[in-house]
């Protein structure tokens, strides 16, 4: 009886090793809880036992933040060429192929028109999937078109930042989308139109040194890492210990870098309210105008 809980060659005959599907687990690398991937796909890849926000990919953040059915993606067809005709490793005309192989797109944002709990929004979306999410010349014209399709249509801006920096690969040209994109929101507050800037782990490099911190109000995801070079540069640089945690979004909002760390599951609730407070839209402030303006009331402007 005793061989019933042996393991032999015997009771083994026959039997298969059986092989789990690739990618059914994911470690979270904050408390290493060992998670099922489809429920953590569903939860927004947030961890359920730490709450530690992972990367989303571009798809789940228009699907999080727009109202169903009202995405209508813009300028898809453009893709980066090799102005350069750079070569490190590899060639950079193959880094771009792998990348669109990679991701089913053709570069590392996705801008479109959109409804955001009933506000006509124009959304730019990055994705660090692609090149890091880095901003070469395609990245910064489809930015700065959809800044101009914001202006065009009246409505308000909100960009998804999640990126290591600029595209070193087209050099000065990626620089350039730095000033190129600053010069179009200086347009946009011209027309009183808001941007809200939502800055996501990663956010480095020239994307924070332009555009992503130039928000009317700028939000990022909980331990979203902020910062324009790396601790280890900055390090070296002032010769100092740097604070702990001083390039994560808890520090920078403690001292007044960004205006709110926000989760992502609150994101598009939040935004809504901020929508009502930016563009003075709000049903409150209506009925309570509309009221006094009947009874001969007084108001502000009286």
């Amino acid at each position: 009886m005793a061989n019933w809980f042996k393991r032999t060659s015997d009771n083994l005959e026959g039997s298969k090793k059986r092989e789990l599907p690739e990618g059914l687990w994911v470690n979270c690398k904050s408390c290493e809880a060992v998670l099922y991937a489809k429920k953590l796909e569903r939860n927004y890849y947030i961890c359920p036992e730490c709450g530690h926000h992972m990367r989303l990919s571009s798809e789940s953040y228009i699907t999080l933040l727009t109202d169903e059915g009202t995405w209508k993606p813009f300028e898809e067809g453009m893709k980066s060429q090799d102005p350069l005709d750079f070569r490190d490793s590899k060639k950079y005309t193959d880094r771009i192929a792998a990348s669109m192989k990679k991701t089913g797109r053709n570069e590392a944002v996705q801008v479109g028109e959109a409804n955001l709990d009933g506000h006509e929004i124009v959304l730019a979306v990055m994705d660090f999937s692609f090149l890091g999410g880095s901003v070469g010349s395609v990245v910064g014209e489809k930015i700065s078109r959809a800044i101009d399709r914001a202006i065009q249509k009246k409505r308000s801006l909100i960009i998804i930042s999640c990126s290591g920096g600029m595209r070193m690969q087209e050099g000065v040209i990626s620089l350039m989308q730095m000033a190129k994109t600053s010069a179009r929101l200086t347009r946009l507050a011209k027309e009183k139109l808001p941007f809200i800037s939502v800055l996501t782990d990663p956010t480095t490099g020239g994307t924070t040194a332009s555009y992503s911190m130039l928000g009317d109000l700028n939000l990022a995801e909980p331990e979203a890492l902020i910062g324009f070079a790396g601790p280890r540069v900055i390090k070296q640089t002032i010769g100092q210990d740097l604070p702990e945690g001083f390039q994560r979004s808890e520090f920078l909002v403690d001292h007044g870098f960004i205006d709110q760390v926000v989760p992502r599951l609150e994101l598009k609730q939040r935004i809504a309210e901020f929508l009502l407070l930016l563009t003075a839209k709000s049903p409150s402030f209506k009925s309570v105008s509309s009221s006094s303006e009947k009874e001969g009331g007084s108001t502000s402007e009286d």
